[in-house]
């Protein structure tokens, strides 16, 4: 956190909180809610216009990332001098990166190191296939039942992985997923 927000913090002790005014996105990117964007509905709602308006100026992003932390509840907020500003989050509250030369950052620049590989309901919908909610049921089912397979006769270590080797072999082989079909074009 910045000096000049720790003094701003001390000399203004008792600056009420305030929620719903920043959004960070499932890519990593800031929003500033103004009241009118606010009014649509929550940031994750989907309703457009209720995200409110993407925030491109780096200093500000910066000052925002710098300042950027969680309290003892677990609600994230960015320190902005003396007010708490609550997040609203659309995925969570970090966003996690890979360059072009592998190496792995969050959304706010910090290094970081991977320890594990954790698939979640998105790989299962492009398993099944996209569009197709029969698909995406048993690509969730076939996922979940393989997960739990290879922890009780592998290891829980591998349960994971097992998953993953699988959404990739169906990815490769089968790209329009389990039950999609392709599309033949001729010219």
């Amino acid at each position: 956190m910045d000096d000049i927000v720790r003094q701003a913090m001390v000399k203004w002790p008792n600056v009420p909180h305030c929620h719903g005014w920043l959004g960070l996105d499932a890519r990593g990117n800031w929003y500033l809610r103004d009241a009118q964007a606010q009014a649509l509905g929550g940031f994750a709602s989907g309703v457009a216009g209720a995200r409110g308006t993407r925030l491109l100026h780096q200093r500000l992003i910066e000052f925002i990332q710098r300042n950027y932390a969680a309290d003892e509840a677990g609600r994230w907020f960015f320190q902005n001098g003396p007010q708490r500003v609550f997040v609203e989050l659309e995925a969570a509250p970090w966003v996690w990166r890979v360059a072009p030369d592998r190496a792995v950052s969050a959304h706010d620049g910090r290094p970081a190191r991977v320890q594990a590989v954790i698939e979640d309901a998105k790989a299962r919908v492009l398993e099944g296939g996209m569009g197709n909610p029969v698909g995406a049921v048993v690509g969730g089912l076939v996922l979940g039942l393989l997960e739990q397979f290879s922890a009780g006769y592998l290891s829980s270590q591998y349960k994971d992985a097992v998953a993953f080797i699988v959404i990739l072999l169906v990815l490769f082989t089968m790209p329009q997923g389990l039950f999609g079909t392709s599309k033949v074009e001729r010219v």
